[in-house]
């Protein structure tokens, strides 16, 4: 009959809402403006070892390929991982080659690690080479390397025939 419990009491009432940002009831006045954060930028999507692509691969952020690619590559920072096998054309603003690539490798920043294997041309505006690095092909720098892509200038005309 006497008990502690508080279930017979009665309800408390809910507090008044604290006022209202722009006569909006459902925004509350905070006491202190919170900082705008910048989003987070995404991590690199990982193509794993045992991922096997034929086609082309595009994308505006960062990915890292360890598996096996055939066809053209485009991304903002592309990490072409050890046991990677890209046959195509690799486009990026940053490029990390660990890998094997046979193609064309466009970067505005281009890097050959010690265990790279590239078979193709390197165009860049800045390159680095590790020794150790496999590289046949000829290096060709521009200012913007990305812009050329698979548009060359054909100005060669073709020879008149003989009668």
């Amino acid at each position: 009959m006497f008990s502690k419990s508080k279930i017979n009491e009665p309800a408390k009432k809910p507090e008044p809402a604290k006022p209202a940002v722009g006569g909006r009831p459902d925004v509350a006045k905070a006491s202190s403006p919170s900082p705008v954060t910048p989003k987070a930028k995404p991590p690199a999507s990982i193509l794993s070892t045992d991922l096997h692509i034929k086609g082309n691969i595009k994308t505006s952020g960062d990915i890292q390929i360890e598996g096996e690619i055939v066809g053209d590559v485009r991304a903002h920072l592309l990490t072409v991982g050890e046991s990677a096998r890209i046959r195509g054309e690799v486009m990026a603003d940053d490029v990390v080659v660990n890998g094997h690539v046979a193609g064309t490798v466009r970067g505005l920043k281009v890097r050959l690690t010690a265990t790279a294997r590239v078979e193709g041309d390197i165009i860049h505006k800045t390159i680095a080479i590790e020794s150790g690095a496999h590289f046949e092909g000829t290096v060709r720098r521009e200012e913007d390397p990305l812009s050329n892509s698979k548009t060359v200038a054909k100005t060669a005309t073709a020879a008149p025939k003989a009668s």
